[in-house]
């Protein structure tokens, strides 16, 4: 992963985007040697936002079926069609 100071994203902003959206590896930017922020390419993004959503439907899913809070097929069709009408 490349790291760059702050600094450096003010007076080359334009060369980083370019080299990012060309390499499509995050950046790293520090402020006073600290990490800042991360600068990811948006289609990357885009794909991590929606594989975020899946895995936090598919973490909901496991606590309901834990919990016992599942329905029988039948009782889930039912329901589908309710929704559906």
């Amino acid at each position: 992963m490349r790291v760059e100071l702050v600094t450096t994203l003010k007076r080359q902003a334009t060369k980083i985007l370019s080299e990012l959206h060309a390499s499509k590896e995050p950046v790293l930017i520090t402020e006073h040697g600290q990490p800042s922020a991360y600068l990811v390419d948006v289609d990357d993004f885009e794909f991590m936002q929606r594989r975020m959503q899946i895995l936090e439907a598919l973490a909901k899913g496991e606590t309901a079926i834990s919990r016992g809070e599942t329905l029988s097929n039948i009782d889930a069709k039912e329901k589908m069609n309710k929704w559906l009408k």
